[in-house]
C-alpha cells in the first residue's frame, strides 16, 4: 500500500474516531453544564492543569523520537517502557505530597480529594502509552480509533452516571480514570504483536532518544506555561467560579482545532517521517495540510463566532451567558492555533524539536507580562485578550520557522487561504442579516442560522474549490 493510500486509510479511521469521540464529549459537557455549578468545572480545570503539567515529564520527551527513528529494538523499547513506569510512580508520589501547597494557592479545600484521586492517572496510563506510540509508528490507525472510541464511550457513561448520582466534580475525575484504564488495556492488547517487554534496563541504549527528547521536553514545559498561564492567573486571582466560565468558553471554542486537526496531523507525522529528506515533498505536504485545516476549521469557528449568543443558552442552559464574549475572542485564538499546529509535525520530521522550544520560550516571555497587565486591568476578558495577542505573535514566528525549514511558501499559502477567509466572511454576513431580520433566540432560529451558514459555505466551496468528481474520488479512496 502506498503512503498516500495509507494516509487516506488512516485519515478515514481517525476521522471516524474523532467524530464519535467529539459527539460523546460534546454531549457530556452539555449534560454536565446543567447538573454542575461553574465552580465544579473550575475545580476540575485546576486538577487537569496539574495533571497536564506532569504529563510533560511522563515520557521524558521520547514519544516523537520513537516515530522519528522508527525504533524497533526490543531492548531499547523495554528500557523506555520501564523508565516510563518508574517516572509515573514518581509523579504520583510528587502530586500526593504537593497537594497541600496547591490547595493553599487556590484557597479551595475541595481540591484535596480531587488532586489525590487524579494523580492515579499516572499509575494507569503509562502501562499502555508506549504501545500507543508503536501503533502510530506502524500506521495501525484502525486500532487507534477503536481504542479512542471505546475509552470515550465508557468514560462518558461513567461520568454522566456519577454526576446524576450527586458526585459533582468527582464524577469528572472518576470518568476520566475509567476512560484511561480501558484505553491502557486495549493499547496493550493491540500492541503486543509489536513489543513484549523483557528484563532490560540500560540507559546507554536510549541516549539518542533522551537527547532527542530533551528539547521536546523543554518545549513541552514552556508550551504548558505559555498555554496555561491564563488559567493559573484566573484561578489564583479571580477564583474557581470564574475559571469555570473561562474553561467552558475555551473548550467550546477549541473543539474544532483540537478534534479535527489530529485527524490530519496524527496521520501526517508517521508518513512525513518517511520522506524527511525531500524539502519539495515536505513543502507540498505542508501546504496541503494547511489548506485542509483552513477549509475544515474556519467555517466552524466563524459560525461559532456569529451564533455564540444563540448556541450557548441552547447547549449549556441558563447561567452561562458570561461565556459568549469569551467564546468570540477564543474563536480567533483557535484559528491562529490551528494554522500553527502543522509546524510541530514539520519540526519533528526534520529532527528539529529545538526550534519548538525556542518558539515557546519567546512566546512565554511575551505572554506572561501581557496576561498579568491586561488581567489586572480588565479581569477575565483582559486575560483572554492577552492570550489572543500572544497566539497571533506565535503564529507569525511559526511561519518564519516554516520558511527556514522548507523555503518560501508565502505566495502559495496566501493564495490558498484567501478563499476560505472570503467564504467565511460571506457566511457571517448572511447569518447576521438573518439574525437582525428574524431574531436569534430559541431552537428554531439556532438551527436556521447553522443550516444557513452551512449551506452558504458549502455552496461556495463546491463552486470554487472542489468539484463533485473530486469528492467522488476522495470517497472511493476511503472505501
Amino acid at each position: 500500500m502506498s503512503n498516500t493510500s495509507k494516509a487516506m486509510n488512516g485519515g478515514k479511521w481517525i476521522t471516524i474516531s474523532t467524530t464519535i469521540s467529539t459527539l460523546f464529549q460534546f454531549l457530556q459537557v452539555a449534560i454536565l453544564a446543567r447538573l454542575l455549578e461553574p465552580s465544579a468545572f473550575g475545580i476540575v480545570s485546576v486538577s487537569t492543569l496539574i495533571i497536564t503539567f506532569f504529563q510533560i515529564f511522563s515520557n521524558l520527551g521520547f514519544s516523537n523520537s520513537i516515530i522519528y527513528k522508527q525504533e524497533s529494538d526490543q531492548r531499547v523499547l523495554s528500557t523506555l517502557y520501564l523508565l516510563n513506569l518508574v517516572v509515573g510512580v514518581i509523579i504520583f508520589i510528587v502530586i500526593q505530597f504537593s497537594t497541600p501547597y496547591i490547595i493553599s494557592f487556590y484557597s479551595e479545600p475541595k481540591l484535596d480529594r480531587i488532586l489525590r484521586l487524579s494523580s492515579c492517572y499516572f499509575l494507569i496510563a503509562y502501562f499502555g502509552q508506549l504501545y500507543f506510540f508503536l501503533l502510530e509508528k506502524e500506521l495501525r490507525f484502525k486500532s487507534v480509533a477503536i481504542i479512542d472510541i471505546s475509552g470515550t464511550l465508557v468514560g462518558s457513561v461513567v461520568t454522566i452516571t456519577l454526576a446524576y448520582s450527586g458526585y459533582e466534580e468527582l464524577s469528572l475525575i472518576v470518568g476520566s480514570l475509567a476512560m484511561q484504564a480501558l484505553k491502557s488495556i486495549l493499547q496493550i492488547i493491540f500492541g503486543l504483536k509489536f513489543f513484549i517487554p523483557i528484563l532490560a534496563f540500560d540507559l546507554t541504549n536510549v541516549k539518542e532518544h533522551l537527547r532527542f527528547g530533551l528539547y521536546n521536553l523543554g518545549d513541552g514545559l514552556l508550551g504548558f506555561i505559555q498555554s496555561n498561564s491564563d488559567n493559573i492567573f484566573i484561578g489564583g486571582m479571580l477564583g474557581v467560579k470564574m475559571l469555570g466560565y473561562y474553561t467552558i468558553a475555551y473548550q467550546l471554542s477549541v473543539f474544532p482545532t483540537y478534534k479535527l486537526n489530529p485527524i490530519i496531523l496524527q496521520v501526517a507525522y508517521p508518513i512525513l517521517a518517511k520522506m524527511k529528506e525531500s524539502n519539495a515533498a515536505l513543502k507540498s505536504s505542508y501546504l496541503k495540510i494547511l489548506d485542509f485545516i483552513s477549509y475544515c476549521n474556519m467555517p466552524l469557528l466563524a459560525g461559532l463566532f456569529i451564533t455564540a449568543d444563540s448556541v450557548v443558552p441552547l447547549i449549556y442552559g441558563p447561567g452561562w451567558d458570561k461565556t459568549v464574549e469569551l467564546i468570540q475572542v477564543f474563536v480567533f485564538v483557535s484559528i491562529f492555533s490551528s494554522l500553527s499546529h502543522p509546524l510541530f509535525t514539520l519540526a519533528f520530521t526534520k529532527g528539529k524539536p529545538n526550534l519548538l522550544f525556542y518558539l515557546n520560550l519567546v512566546t512565554l516571555i511575551i505572554k506572561i507580562p501581557l496576561v498579568y497587565w491586561l488581567g489586572t486591568t480588565w479581569g477575565v476578558m483582559g486575560i483572554a485578550t492577552a492570550f489572543l495577542l500572544a497566539t497571533l505573535l506565535n503564529l507569525i514566528a511559526n511561519f518564519l520557522l516554516v520558511h527556514y525549514l522548507i523555503g518560501n511558501f508565502w505566495a502559495d499559502f496566501l493564495r490558498n487561504i484567501a478563499k476560505p477567509i472570503l467564504f467565511c466572511l460571506i457566511m457571517i454576513a448572511t447569518i447576521y442579516i438573518y439574525k437582525i431580520t428574524f431574531g436569534h433566540e430559541g431552537l428554531f432560529n439556532t438551527i436556521a442560522e447553522i443550516t444557513l451558514g452551512g449551506l452558504v459555505y458549502g455552496i461556495l466551496t463546491l463552486s470554487y474549490k472542489l468539484s463533485f468528481s473530486e469528492i467522488r474520488s476522495y470517497r472511493q479512496s476511503l472505501l
